[in-house]
């Protein structure tokens, strides 16, 4: 009978002995079991199959070549709507017929259609006048003749004469496009978490081949700018899809590189395209405006092989749980890569076969709302992008000459940006490598909110106190200064809105990478939108638009410091990865410092699983860790004094001190 309560004893203390010594006195709860390796794809899918490979870097060239054509069509405007110089044939002579409008370009009439042309405006009494601010502008003619001096010698502006009371129509047609496009974004980036890359990506296609080829039989600005909303629709969808693409084939040292390499040659659209425009002016068969835009759209043909070449990103495959599909892309990939996978059995395979049984799981970006960091990170990125591309067209119409004719004024305008753009992808990439994602994300938000204060402030400081006497060289100083802020301020805003879109899209998990990406390139779309809306209103508000974004500049310098830092980070995958992606602290800690409220990544799980653990090991555990805390108060002099001698790993089972 009194060996009965032993034996429990005896048992215990075999099987603690049998048991590695528990660190810091305190005995493991429960196995730790081996980690997944199919959620690791950055640290274990992608190296078993060869790294990035010869596929990958296939797959990646592929994503550049289409960048060139979307760098023609989103800069298309500038030479389909270009405004030109007008010449009135028949002016009308009663001056109570005349209506108001809002042409913006110099107008000169011609005395009954012959004789040498002479400008024609008119005072407020209505009589005639030299020209003047053409924002409010008197429009009295029956017939126009109007010149184009960008490229075209006719565009949609000359096509249909929309100038004066119908010079509205121009800016509603700017609408369409970026309208086109927000709407593309949100809608193609849940479909993107929904459906898959690929598709998305073939979708987009042969919406900009079927609406961009209708757009240049458009007869009416009315079908021009219906067909242009939905050109801009396919165009967001496919700059999603390649994006997201191009990200999820890259290891985390190649990303940046990779989709910089894509912002060189969109801007080398850009730039390419006034010698496109030239090559198609004076077209002999039909309107030179309508071969631009098929010249534009036809280069796009060449991504229909797509449908059999490009196959659908695999970090989505794992990510959703299409591991059957995900078991025939792994095999390709591998067999591409060289890499022999029956010769080296792969552990990847193996928990793979294990797992081929669950069904498919995918994810809507609605569930970000759940989350407690997540949705912060994106809402931050989604300001920073807004003001970037909102205050970008506030220092652009700082830096323009009012008093330069249009044509110079184009010239200028798009030269200028294009040559920003440039200088701001050159500048990143060793700014990146330096100061990393968020260090060189905060230091052109500061550069940003620094050249627009000094623009707003500094220039009238200058004029209210220090010339105020000496008017010529007062303007002269104030026009200097504010070119040379609206040029720094161009660059940090460009390089703010380039950085916040990467951004986003190395934080959000992959299950919802296309929704989160798709809102923040939405809300880079808002930011452009504000320059028709400013050119709508004849810069009216102008001045109290620059102070609002201004603002929201400082707003972004203090939210910019919530962010994680992603630089040599593997991509998240899961909503779980996402929330866990935390900032880390700017502030580096000593060496000897104790950090007892930083716990490691790796003992999250272990403190998390600590509700699971089983009553009767609760106690237990309960009172080892009161023999543990009482052996921890021994006075470190008590080991001197017995002479170095370690005191003996103790356990407690069922109440009972046990020693091993």
């Amino acid at each position: 009978m009194a060996a009965g309560p032993e034996r429990p004893v005896a048992e215990a203390h075999r099987q603690d002995r049998d048991q590695p010594p528990s660190e810091n006195g305190f005995m493991p709860l429960e196995q730790t079991q081996a980690p997944r390796l199919l959620p690791r794809i950055d640290a274990s899918v992608l190296p078993s199959l060869g790294r990035f490979g010869k596929h990958q870097k296939q797959l990646v060239v592929l994503t550049w070549i289409p960048a060139l054509f979307i760098g023609f069509s989103q800069f298309s405007d500038y030479f389909l709507l270009a405004q030109p110089n007008g010449t009135c044939v028949h002016p009308l002579v009663n001056g109570s017929n005349w209506t108001l409008g809002s042409l913006k370009l110099p107008v000169t009439a011609t005395n009954g259609g012959s004789g040498t042309p002479m400008p024609h405006h008119l005072r407020g009494n209505g009589t005639p006048d030299v020209v003047g601010d053409s924002g409010g502008m008197r429009c009295g003619c029956t017939e126009w003749k109007l010149e184009l001096q960008t490229g075209l010698s006719q565009n949609v502006v000359t096509k249909w004469n929309l100038v004066c009371d119908w010079a509205w129509k121009v800016h509603i047609a700017k609408f369409s496009l970026l309208v086109g496009s927000i709407f593309g974004y949100l809608v193609m980036g849940v479909m993107a978490d929904w459906f898959g890359r690929h598709p998305v990506l073939i979708v987009s296609v042969l919406f900009m081949l079927v609406f961009g080829l209708s757009v240049a039989f458009s007869f009416n600005v009315t079908m021009f700018s219906t067909l242009r909303f939905f050109e801009g629709f396919g165009l967001a969808g496919l700059t999603l899809s390649l994006y997201l693409l191009r990200i999820e084939l890259c290891l985390p040292g190649w990303r940046f590189s990779m989709t910089m390499v894509a912002s060189f040659l969109m801007v080398g659209g850009q730039l390419v395209m006034p010698g496109v425009a030239a090559l198609c002016r004076d077209w002999p068969a039909r309107d030179d405006w309508q071969v631009l835009q098929i010249v534009i759209i036809c280069p796009f043909v060449l991504m229909l092989p797509y449908i059999w070449i490009f196959p659908e990103s695999l970090r989505w495959l794992l990510a959703t749980q299409h591991y059957r599909r995900s078991k025939a892309m792994m095999l390709r990939i591998a067999r591409m890569n060289q890499v022999d996978m029956t010769t080296q059995p792969s552990a990847v395979l193996a928990e793979l076969e294990c797992e081929l049984h669950k069904k498919p799981k995918r994810t809507c970006i609605v569930k970000m709302t759940s989350t407690r960091n997540l949705w912060k990170n994106i809402v931050v990125l989604c300001v920073n992008s807004l003001t970037g591309y909102g205050i970008h067209h506030c220092f652009a119409r700082s830096m323009m000459d009012p008093e330069a004719p249009v044509s110079a004024m184009f010239h200028a305008d798009y030269y200028t940006m294009a040559g920003i753009a440039v200088a701001t992808c050159l500048a990143l990439c060793p700014a990146v490598a330096c100061m990393g994602r968020r260090g060189g994300l905060l230091t052109f938000m500061i550069v940003t909110a620094l050249a627009s204060l000094l623009q707003l402030g500094l220039l009238n400081l200058i004029g209210k106190y220090s010339l105020r006497h000496d008017a010529v060289l007062r303007d002269t100083l104030n026009r200097k200064f504010s070119v040379a802020f609206s040029i720094i301020g161009m660059f940090s805003s460009h390089a703010v809105s380039t950085l916040s879109i990467f951004f986003c899209a190395e934080i959000t998990p992959t299950v919802i990478r296309g929704g989160g990406l798709g809102l923040v390139l939405a809300s880079a779309g808002f930011g452009m939108l504000t320059a028709p809306i400013m050119e709508l209103h004849n810069q009216k508000g102008y001045f109290l638009h620059h102070m609002i974004f201004a603002a929201c500049t400082l707003l972004c310098i203090i939210c910019l410091l919530l962010l994680p830092e992603p630089r040599n980070q593997p991509l998240p995958e899961s909503l779980a990865d996402g929330e866990n992606y935390t900032r880390q602290p700017l502030l580096t800690h000593r060496p000897g410092e104790q950090h007892l409220l930083l716990t490691k990544p790796g003992e999250r799980d272990s403190y998390s699983r600590v509700h699971d653990t089983p009553l009767h090991l609760t106690a237990t555990g309960g009172a080892t860790a009161a023999v543990a805390t009482a052996l921890a108060a021994v006075p470190t002099s008590y080991a001197y004094t017995t002479g170095g001698e370690q005191i003996i790993h103790s356990t407690v089972v069922n109440g009972v001190g046990v020693s091993s």
